[in-house]
């Protein structure tokens, strides 16, 4: 049985800078929930304030992990799993559902760590927003729902074999509805006349506007969200066994180490103390 070993690790404040990130990204997409009316002044102004901190966060982490948290093996093979995620996008383009970018996603943050997938999820969508003339108000949105998407996959459970496959496929169908959940929440606010039972309506109480949105999701986008979920389990039981070896026979050959100084007490990478 193969243990879920996480190839590339980041170092500890990279990490702080990805968990800030990642709250900030909860914040933005939940602020229906958590932004008291008036506020800001107008409706429009929170979505618009959280997507440029949303850009200046996802520039942090990148430049955070470029500038030592992973080294030139880790970086490049960023690079070539955000350009084929890019690639691979428009086979699908959205069609009922259908999504081509989710299982490497989810196969990459499995074995490369959540680091890892958290990254990758922002640079594939940004590559594929260029790719694809894609660049809009949801692109940061877009960016942070599959960021999570490569996050969580990071932090599964560590398993073997077909357990794990299965695993992976179960968390791919799950993925595909959260990442339409996630990315809902984006638009909800401005999507419908305010009189509708299911429309965003400040200063609900939590629990009747928690209501409305789980109605809204259900009845907007329940079949979209089927068929990304569909899609990803079945990639993922189909082709999963073979990229996850390739991804591991990679790493082990790259044998990834993010560059660290010489510290006494610690362990160098030929494995012995640095005392």
């Amino acid at each position: 049985m193969t243990a879920a070993v996480r190839a590339v690790r980041v170092p500890l404040r990279a990490r702080a800078v990805i968990a800030g990130a990642a709250f900030a990204g909860l914040v933005a997409f939940t602020w229906p929930f958590v932004v008291a009316p008036g506020r800001f002044g107008s409706a429009y102004a929170p979505p618009l304030i959280f997507g440029a901190l949303l850009v200046l966060i996802l520039a942090v982490v990148v430049s955070e992990i470029a500038s030592g948290g992973i080294d030139a093996k880790a970086l490049a093979m960023l690079g070539v799993l955000s350009a084929v995620n890019a690639g691979l996008r428009p086979l699908g383009a959205g069609t009922a559902g259908v999504e081509t970018v989710f299982f490497l996603l989810v196969l990459a943050g499995r074995v490369f760590g959540p680091g890892f997938g958290f990254t990758l999820g922002c640079t594939s969508l940004f590559a594929s927003a260029l790719l694809t003339g894609g660049v809009g108000p949801w692109m940061p949105y877009q960016m942070f729902g599959c960021a999570f998407v490569g996050l969580i996959a990071g932090l599964l459970p560590r398993l073997g074999g077909r357990a794990e496959v299965l695993l992976l496929a179960g968390y791919g169908a799950l993925s595909g509805y959260l990442f339409g959940f996630l990315l809902n929440l984006s638009f909800w606010p401005f999507s419908l006349d305010p009189h509708s039972s299911i429309a965003y309506l400040p200063g609900l109480p939590f629990t009747e506007q928690w209501h409305r949105y789980l109605l809204f999701d259900l009845a907007t986008s329940l079949g979209w969200d089927t068929g990304r979920a569909v899609t990803t389990a079945l990639a993922v039981l189909l082709a999963g066994p073979a990229v996850l070896a390739v991804f591991r026979r990679a790493a082990r050959r790259a044998a990834f180490e993010a560059p660290v100084a010489f510290v006494p007490g610690t362990i160098t990478a030929a494995g012995r103390s640095a005392r």
